[in-house]
């Protein structure tokens, strides 16, 4: 009997020096030291002995369950570090690789519409004037024929804040006045970009606030044909060469005569889009 402990003791030794992973360990020690091992097997035929072996064989086989417990464990510890040694090895950065490019940021289209337009009427003489989003009602309707009660002041709703007579500018044509009175008495040839805020419904079309550029041009002999062949050169120069233009009687309160232009459409080529609501402009 206990020349098969010794024998159980050195095959036991053998398939644990032969696992190389910690699942075949586990398979080990379930079909070696568990519950329903090869030892504890061997335990239940202590009946078949003599009363003089059992003591001897009692201890022998005590002995061969701390010592591949210990060996169980001792190989265990060994497997994981080899298994932690192989993760790390094959997760690991390899930095001759080549680096991955950062995303690059881009100019917002309305920042680089703003800086064509002052590119096409710099070319032309113009200078970029800019004035206070946060407006005098004096500076954004009276001095532009809005007087109280006017009443063009409807077309527009408005943004007052807490201080009286002090609004959020619906319009860069407020930028106009100052910009004469800083020019006076020379003469001035602006363009005046910036935000504008009105109280509208926000859709796919509107929204409470809105970029707007403004020109002004102001001197001796300066007349509304001037005006016509601005606007018209600046069209083309942005849309392109072959567009066409066409102007249009309108009502401002605070221009005389007054008049709008259309674009024929870029996009359709004037034969009518969703763009130029069916148009061709």
């Amino acid at each position: 009997m206990l020349a098969q402990l010794d024998e159980l003791y050195a095959e036991s030794l053998e398939k644990l020096k032969a696992a190389t992973t910690t699942a075949v360990l586990d398979t080990w020690y379930k079909e070696t030291l568990g519950r329903k091992g090869a030892v504890y097997l061997m335990t239940r035929q202590v009946g078949q002995l003599s009363p003089e072996e059992r003591p001897v064989f009692g201890q022998q086989i005590n002995k061969i369950k701390t010592d591949l417990e210990n060996a169980y464990q001792e190989r265990l510890a060994e497997v994981k570090a080899v298994e932690l040694e192989s993760h790390i090895a094959s997760s690991a950065l390899d930095i001759t690789l080549p680096g991955r490019r950062p995303a690059r940021g881009g100019l917002h289209v309305i920042t680089q519409t703003l800086r064509e337009i002052y590119r096409i009427f710099g070319d032309m003489g113009f200078q970029v004037y800019r004035s206070p989003d946060v407006e005098t009602d004096a500076y954004n309707f009276e001095m532009l024929n809005f007087p109280p009660h006017h009443p063009a002041r409807e077309m527009q709703d408005s943004f007052y804040t807490t201080k009286e007579d002090v609004i959020l500018r619906t319009h860069t044509s407020a930028g106009q006045i100052r910009a004469m009175h800083n020019y006076y008495p020379e003469p001035v040839r602006v363009i005046l970009p910036g935000m504008c805020y009105r109280n509208e419904q926000i859709t796919t079309r509107s929204s409470i606030q809105f970029t707007q550029v403004e020109g002004l041009a102001v001197g001796t002999n300066i007349t509304f044909a001037d005006l016509k062949g601005t606007l018209t050169e600046f069209a083309r120069r942005l849309f392109g060469a072959n567009r066409e233009t066409r102007f249009r009687a309108s009502y401002f309160p605070f221009t005389e005569p007054s008049a709008e232009m259309d674009v024929s459409c870029f996009l359709c080529e004037g034969e009518g889009c969703q763009v130029c609501k069916y148009t061709g402009w």
